[in-house]
């Protein structure tokens, strides 16, 4: 088998809260540290813009990590767009569909960026995946569930007969759990730099400002956003 570096990893990052948080959860862990991001036509595409803004200001303002931060790789995966019918792919409602599931759910989304980001993971010897993927604080998806990522590692691991090993650090961390484990990793710093710089709100939006940081308010990404930070502040008071 391939040997692949196990102090050595990959983040998915989308430049929102929940994958800022996993990087600096790999910054503090691993030796080395490469991020990648995915271009597949998402309506929030300001997210690319807000994850190189992130990598800078990581560099910047925590020198401990900068020298672990390796390149910066984005996959441009329009067919997904394509072949999407979501509202994260087009201009419709967001809502519940007769699944059960928000119309946000893009079909197989994490299986593709795992298979892509494991590929490259393969070419550069990095062997851990690190995916915000979570079960507790989400919106139902089935491909951000311990169970299928259990599958994927077992896939990948077999068809690149490579030991690969998908690591989700938040997966069963609340959103309030998830801001206190980015005041433990980078203190006050890197909450203030979630705030202000990381985006989740589904329609993008940059131009409404809360406490807990840019989007539209109402979207399911900003509601589970905003009841986390809410929850934190409310845990911070009574310590």
């Amino acid at each position: 088998m391939l040997v692949l570096e196990p102090t050595h990893a990959l983040v998915l990052f989308s430049g929102g809260q929940d994958s800022t948080a996993c990087l600096a959860w790999a910054l503090s862990r691993f030796a080395r540290v490469e991020t990648i991001g995915f271009d597949y036509g998402q309506r929030h595409r300001v997210e690319l813009t807000q994850r190189l803004i992130l990598l800078d200001a990581l560099r910047g303002q925590f020198p401990q990590w900068a020298d672990k931060l390796g390149d910066d790789h984005v996959l441009d995966l329009p067919v997904l767009g394509q072949i999407s019918d979501t509202s994260l792919t087009r201009q419709t409602e967001i809502a519940l569909a007769e699944t059960g599931l928000p119309t946000t759910f893009v079909p197989g989304r994490n299986l593709i960026f795992l298979t892509f980001a494991a590929a490259l993971a393969y070419r550069r010897g990095l062997g851990v995946l690190v995916g915000g993927m979570c079960e507790t604080d989400f919106s139902g998806y089935p491909d951000c569930r311990r169970a299928t990522l259990d599958a994927v590692e077992q896939s990948l691991s077999l068809g690149m007969d490579a030991p690969f090993q998908v690591s989700t650090p938040l997966m069963y961390l609340t959103k309030a759990q998830t801001w206190a484990l980015a005041h433990q990793l980078g203190g006050q710093g890197l909450v203030d730099l979630t705030v202000e710089h990381s985006h989740t709100c589904y329609h993008g939006d940059r131009t409404h400002r809360h406490d807990w940081g840019y989007g539209c308010g109402t979207c399911p990404a900003c509601d589970l956003r905003a009841a986390g930070w809410a929850a934190w502040q409310a845990e911070q008071a009574q310590s």
